[in-house]
């Protein structure tokens, strides 16, 4: 049975994604990303799911660092997980009683225009995760809410007041899958790395961004953040379509290389968009 590494408590939208990943699989929830990822260098899981892109939020930071800074493990898939949040309370509360709603700050923003229209008056509290806030609103005297997944309602014996109260009808998470090796080509891959240069000077950026130009070698993503060494010094992170052991890739791949101090392949796995 696969050992698999999250973001827990079980109810969150990692647990979802761990059980999309593999739903017979021997699931084993741990309190950060860097958490998950000790998991699977140490051998106590065979691969980790860590967050890594929200469509409102943006980037997990703290993702794309443990990638750059903290670990050798390599990419092995993508998962991409619908966000639907749903108000939850104690059997029995009612709405017009609650006066408190509690949820990790990432769901309480997405869930802003639903708090302003229905919940005016109502105070937010964050939470730990989901699953703590649906915990924190069945310790009160039936005036709390929390916004969680249904799963978390399920699992702690809450009841679901309201259903998909995000913002965003389109809202969903992006996760990665990270292990040893690195899985065969499928011929419809994705590849992520980071690089730095040497120095600040005009044009390298862009010298990186042309051989893969002039390859027709399509790039969905660049981002950058700060190496942690000197202050306005950056890594520079791209994905891109294709796999490392892809002819035009490799190509890419040793044409850059060069061009910079350091470039790190963070894998290449079967895209899931």
């Amino acid at each position: 049975m696969t050992r698999v590494a999250y973001l827990g408590p079980p109810g969150t939208f990692g647990e979802l994604a761990a059980l999309q990943y593999d739903s017979s699989a021997d699931l084993m929830p741990f309190p950060s990303h860097a958490a998950v990822a000790a998991a699977v260098e140490s051998g106590m899981a065979d691969v980790g799911i860590v967050a890594i892109e929200n469509l409102i939020n943006g980037s997990v930071q703290e993702t794309l660092d443990i990638l750059i800074h903290e670990t050798d493990l390599k990419i092995q898939a993508e998962l991409v997980v619908p966000v639907r949040h749903n108000l939850v309370a104690k059997p029995g509360t009612r709405p017009a009683d609650v006066r408190v709603i509690y949820s990790h700050p990432q769901a309480l923003g997405q869930c802003r225009k639903f708090l302003e229209r229905c919940f005016p008056r109502a105070q937010a509290e964050a939470a730990l995760s989901t699953t703590e806030a649906v915990e924190l609103a069945l310790k009160r005297e039936g005036d709390a809410a929390a916004i969680a997944t249904e799963r978390a309602a399920e699992l702690l014996g809450a009841e679901v007041l309201a259903r998909d109260i995000q913002d965003s009808e389109n809202n969903v998470t992006r996760f990665l899958v990270l292990g040893r090796g690195t899985p065969p080509p499928t011929g419809r891959d994705r590849t992520s790395i980071a690089f730095t240069f040497a120095e600040d000077r005009p044009g390298a950026l862009a010298s990186v961004m042309n051989a893969f130009a002039e390859a027709n070698i399509n790039c969905n993503k660049i981002e950058s953040r700060p190496t942690k060494a000197t202050f306005g010094d950056y890594v520079f992170l791209i994905d891109f379509e294709g796999h490392q052991d892809d002819p035009a890739v490799k190509a890419v791949l040793d044409r850059i290389r060069p061009l910079c101090a350091e470039l790190k392949v963070f894998g290449s796995y079967p895209r899931a968009i």
